[in-house]
């Protein structure tokens, strides 16, 4: 189970025409804390910017469940309920999920977690499915420490 925080960094970036603009762009990271969090994004962005930067804010994101595309260039919050029958009263409940899931297009989005939910005997409904602001994610991984060893 990942533990997201979403950490904006602001840098001088330098655009197409020439000209350096401060932006603040959101990166995610899988951290245990926000201590955790601040120096894995500083380790993780350290080789993409150039120059001085900072880290603006860091904030802990709940995500159910994550669903990486390596031929997705972009990431998108859905929103599920999840309708489960109340035994008790015998009403329908609804209860809200946050999905991220990596994709090219908002329709690649939706086909993704309608072929994940396919594998679960969940009763769901979408709720939204919008694009975010996040430029990357880094969840934990063996793999770059094996690289390091090469």
């Amino acid at each position: 189970m990942y533990n997201w925080f979403e950490c904006k960094v602001r840098y001088d970036k330098m655009l197409e025409t020439g000209m350096q603009k401060t932006v603040t762009e959101p990166y995610l990271v899988d951290a245990l804390s926000f201590t955790e969090a601040e120096g894995r994004i500083i380790e993780e962005i350290k080789p993409y910017i150039s120059g001085e930067f900072t880290i603006a804010d860091i904030k802990r994101v709940k995500y159910a469940e994550t669903f990486f595309n390596e031929e997705g260039d972009r990431y998108f919050k859905t929103k599920l309920y999840f309708l489960m029958l109340d035994e008790k009263s015998g009403s329908e409940k609804k209860t809200a999920v946050n999905m991220l899931v990596q994709a090219s297009t908002l329709k690649e989005a939706v086909d993704i977690v309608e072929t994940e939910m396919k594998k679960t005997m969940i009763d769901y409904e979408f709720a939204s499915v919008a694009e975010t602001a996040i430029m990357d994610v880094f969840p934990y991984s063996v793999e770059p420490h094996k690289e390091k060893e090469e």
